[in-house]
């Protein structure tokens, strides 16, 4: 079997307003394994600019030959608590945070969701909201058995939806649809061993062993004739991909996400940000 070639990633927009000069991620190889690392303050908060490395490392990886796979993991404590919440305050118009979404977030994450090599989420710590999306996006989920480590959709606790690429990622990773129901629903954190029974992790391994666990995967799942692994994924995942990315094409995004102009939901998003930065 000739070895399948992935299809061309879609362009994205990555517009002015979006540009940081601030990274918050460290990357390295180790045998023939990219490894980033989300650093970003304390609790590793996703901004803008993460999108725009993040698509220039699946674009590197689906093209060449090396590195024959990825695993994020976290500095610290967490590896990601999600989205940095003063991004959404800076949109000034809902325009803006509809080309955000459409144009930059969903299509780099859905790429994420079809990269064409084993992508493995090492979680060395908190899991919360957006950076459990990132996970739910890998291929395998990696945990500790730290007990204070929390993992959670907390979303509705602020006021905020999902987006379809989102919501249907992590619904596809999680046990059923009552588990994917009571997580969006109820904004609960749970620890690593519900977090587990629900398929949120997929494997509890010592801290000491997660970075090299998570390496053994990416070879075992790549190291084979005519890297089979590739046409294997698309198969499983490739009919959520092209639906998530109908629903992309055909979406009313401003209307969809007016909500994050409205006054109370400013206010939490204000609150919260607040908190996190004491």
């Amino acid at each position: 079997m000739q070895q399948t070639v992935p299809p061309p990633l879609r362009p994205y927009i990555i517009h002015p307003y979006l540009r940081r000069t601030h990274t918050m991620i460290k990357k390295r190889i180790e045998d023939d394994i990219l490894i980033v690392t989300l650093e970003n303050g304390r609790d590793n908060s996703i901004t803008a600019e993460f999108y725009h490395e993040l698509k220039d490392i699946i674009q590197e990886a689906n093209s060449k030959p090396s590195p024959k796979g990825i695993i994020f993991t976290g500095e610290g404590r967490f590896f990601s608590s999600g989205f940095n919440l003063s991004m959404f305050l800076s949109f000034k118009t809902p325009r803006e945070i509809a080309d955000f979404f459409s144009k930059t977030e969903e299509p780099v994450l859905l790429d994420l969701f079809m990269c064409s090599k084993p992508v493995i989420a090492a979680l060395n710590g908190h899991t919360v909201a957006g950076g459990l999306i990132l996970a739910m996006a890998c291929d395998y989920r990696l945990a500790t058995p730290n007990p204070k480590a929390k993992y959670g959709m907390s979303e509705i606790k602020i006021g905020l939806p999902l987006a379809i690429a989102q919501g249907e990622i992590v619904r596809f990773g999680v046990a059923d649809d009552r588990n994917y129901r009571d997580l969006v629903y109820f904004g609960k954190m749970m620890d690593v061993n519900e977090a587990r029974e629900n398929r949120m992790v997929d494997e509890v391994v010592e801290e000491s062993e997660l970075i090299p666990r998570a390496k053994q995967l990416v070879s075992l799942w790549i190291d084979n004739p005519g890297r089979a692994f590739t046409p294997i994924k698309r198969l499983l995942r490739g009919p959520l991909a092209d639906r998530i990315q109908k629903g992309i094409d055909e979406l009313d995004w401003e209307d969809s996400l007016k909500c994050f102009f409205y006054d109370d939901v400013r206010k939490t998003l204000e609150f919260v940000q607040a908190s996190l930065n004491k």
